[in-house]
């Protein structure tokens, strides 16, 4: 997960959802009045689907796994626990049908002291701030119980293909890196160019943001790394 910038509605949607939202509240906020709404509104959730485009990491993933190809608009905290939240912009996160379907459903832990919501959510918070990714094994650690709670619930570190991809994406960020290395010392700037925008299109943003972080520690950077990619590392950065 990276931090994302959730970009402003257009005074036209922003109307729209809230008379969609004071529908609900006169028919009555169950999940049944929400989930009936959310199904017919075609024309908000495509422009919402849009909007969700523009936020999300490398080439349209999922901001929860990283991995997969964002298909679904998730409702941070689901429908059925707030549903008049249906039609709440600063509750649509952009997730793959695997994370919305099979891991999250309608799961949203709280803190028992304070009722907070113990999933981290990218758009209003540093996910680097709960969780640490170890580049070599592909792994998360939480950090806090937020941390914790979203590698749980996204099953982060038990989807072998999560870890397996993290460490493949590693080992590519690190390929890409070299060799930008090597085609700005030999002055070919335009493959160094076309390089650096994969570098920002790689589908595991998460790695990609990791090994930036790396730059803050170069003694650390330079063994994980080694010498010609930290120089790129340290020139792009």
């Amino acid at each position: 997960m990276i931090p994302l910038q959730r970009p402003p509605l257009t005074a036209q949607l922003e109307a729209d959802l809230l008379r969609r939202t004071e529908a609900i509240r006169k028919a009555g906020p169950t999940t049944a009045t929400g989930r009936a709404a959310w199904r017919t509104a075609r024309d908000p959730k495509a422009k919402l689907r849009t909007l969700l485009h523009r936020m999300t990491p490398g080439l349209l993933r999922c901001m929860y796994c990283g991995d997969n190809l964002g298909t679904d608009i998730d409702h941070f905290e689901p429908i059925a626990r707030a549903p008049l939240r249906t039609f709440d912009w600063h509750n649509h996160l952009l997730a793959c049908a695997y994370c919305n379907s099979n891991q999250k459903r309608d799961r949203f832990p709280t803190d028992p002291a304070s009722g907070a919501p113990l999933l981290i959510d990218p758009a209003t918070e540093d996910p680097a701030d709960h969780l640490l990714l170890y580049l070599e094994s592909g792994a998360y650690q939480g950090l806090t119980a937020k941390g914790n709670a979203t590698i749980d619930v996204f099953a982060l570190n038990s989807r072998a293909e999560l870890v397996r991809g993290r460490r493949l994406a590693f080992t590519v960020v690190k390929a890409l890196l070299r060799d930008w290395h090597t085609r700005t010392a030999l002055g070919d700037h335009a493959t160094a160019a076309e390089i650096a925008d994969a570098l920002d299109l790689l589908w595991q943003a998460d790695v990609v943001r990791a090994v930036h972080r790396l730059a803050d520690n170069r003694p650390l950077a330079e063994v994980v790394l080694g010498t010609e990619a930290l120089g790129a590392l340290t020139t792009l950065a």
